[in-house]
């Protein structure tokens, strides 16, 4: 029995591994460096895309698993969800047009996960930021916009999950696009504001972007929010 359940739980590892190496290779390939999406050319590999999502709609994450593996697992569902729902609603400007039944995109349930139906934002809010102490997770998951944090072209394992999504942090925040930093005046991305709280629990704001900004900041900075592009993030 003890050498079945050691079986049995190879079996998984590997297949966890495949189904992850599957989605990353699909990133690297319609991705780019920048966070761009070929959606165009992502629509012609649905049905690979469709086999991850197979792989997550039977698969649970496991009470063992470190807090990386299982952030790296939900995030990567939230991005494969997110990006099936632009490939499914395929051509379109903004993910702000996907309704469905007088609901929008965060709030249909049609994520299968472990045997159980999610919106995307039960698995951002009620999985991720509940669970977890990490503003990172706000680089990690991916509304498919021109103001969001971009897209990596990878998918998170347990190995990468805090360099990579410490990295996209260092990039958001120093991104002129989305951030505009000053000593004295910031011009800050409306997810500073929308989720304050997730950033300010070891300190300040202005703490929390010091830690990454390529420009210091004064603690006495004034702070002003920039209007968000929900414009697609496709090439």
């Amino acid at each position: 029995m003890r050498n079945l359940l050691l079986l049995l739980s190879f079996s998984f590892v590997l297949s966890t591994t495949a189904q992850t190496k599957t989605f990353d290779s699909l990133l690297k390939k319609h991705v780019s460096t920048s966070g761009h999406v070929n959606y165009k050319a992502f629509k012609k590999d649905r049905a690979t895309l469709q086999s991850y999502l197979d792989y997550l709609a039977k698969t649970s994450a496991q009470k063992s698993w470190s807090a990386a593996k299982t952030k790296a697992f939900w995030v990567n569902a939230y991005n494969a969800y997110t990006i099936a729902l632009i490939l499914d609603n395929y051509p379109l400007k903004s993910i702000m047009s996907v309704k469905k039944k007088g609901k929008d995109a965060w709030n249909i349930p049609f994520a299968k996960v472990g045997g159980k139906t999610y919106t995307l934002n039960q698995i951002e809010h009620e999985i991720l930021r509940k669970q977890f102490n990490d503003p990172k997770i706000h680089v990690g998951v991916n509304c498919a916009s021109g103001s969001c944090p971009q897209l990596g072209n990878f998918a998170y394992t347990e190995a990468n999950y805090e360099a990579k999504t410490s990295a996209l942090m260092k990039k958001f925040i120093n991104d002129p696009k989305r951030n505009q930093l000053g000593e004295k005046k910031i011009y800050l991305s409306k997810i500073f504001e929308w989720f304050k709280g997730d950033f300010t629990k070891k300190g300040s704001l202005i703490d929390f972007l010091n830690k990454y900004s390529n420009t210091p900041i004064s603690p006495k900075a004034k702070v002003r929010y920039l209007e968000y592009d929900w414009s697609l993030n496709g090439k």
